[in-house]
């Protein structure tokens, strides 16, 4: 199964995309959406949808998973990033893609097995999950392969707690 995981911004956008098949996990692809600073929120989502939509179409993911922004102390910036779900959710579904969302906590419990990881730590799984060598450029595209293995161990979870309710 082919997933897809996005690492959301407004001007820079993460993407992943992992295959998963008999229990092994893969690296396709990942990188980064980016978009011009100054240009005006509006034009930074569509830009954002556009990529997106060809992302998608170049590699006919199965499903795709979403990382939920984290709010701290900048609301505004977390209503941005929510916006860019919005973008992403929108060219996800279009094309009849389940999408699922998943809290930072939750990448980080999945990827490290401690929830409270940092970045260095989660990179570091992601290249060691995926055998890479380095971890992926930009720090956006590795945190989006980590939404999609997440999305991976959740499956497996769900997979193992349906069997055993069986």
């Amino acid at each position: 199964m082919r997933i897809l995981g996005i690492d959301p911004g407004t001007i820079t956008l993460g993407y992943g995309v992992i295959d998963e098949e008999g229990g092994e996990i893969t690296h396709v692809a990942c990188g980064a959406l980016t978009t011009p600073p100054n240009t005006p929120l509006a034009e930074r989502l569509h830009i954002l949808y556009l990529g997106l939509r060809d992302i998608i179409s170049r590699y006919q993911p199965a499903e795709a998973a979403i990382e939920e922004p984290f709010v701290a102390k900048n609301a505004r910036s977390a209503l941005a990033v929510g916006q860019a779900i919005g973008a992403a959710t929108v060219a996800v579904t279009e094309k009849g893609i389940p999408v699922h969302h998943y809290t930072p906590t939750q990448v980080k419990q999945a990827v490290t097995s401690y929830g409270r990881s940092g970045k260095g730590q989660v990179q570091e799984m992601v290249c060691a999950l995926l055998g890479l060598s380095s971890p992926p450029e930009p720090a956006d595209a590795a945190d989006a392969l980590a939404v999609a293995i997440c999305h991976i161990q959740e499956r497996r979870i769900s997979r193992i707690l349906a069997e055993q309710g069986k």
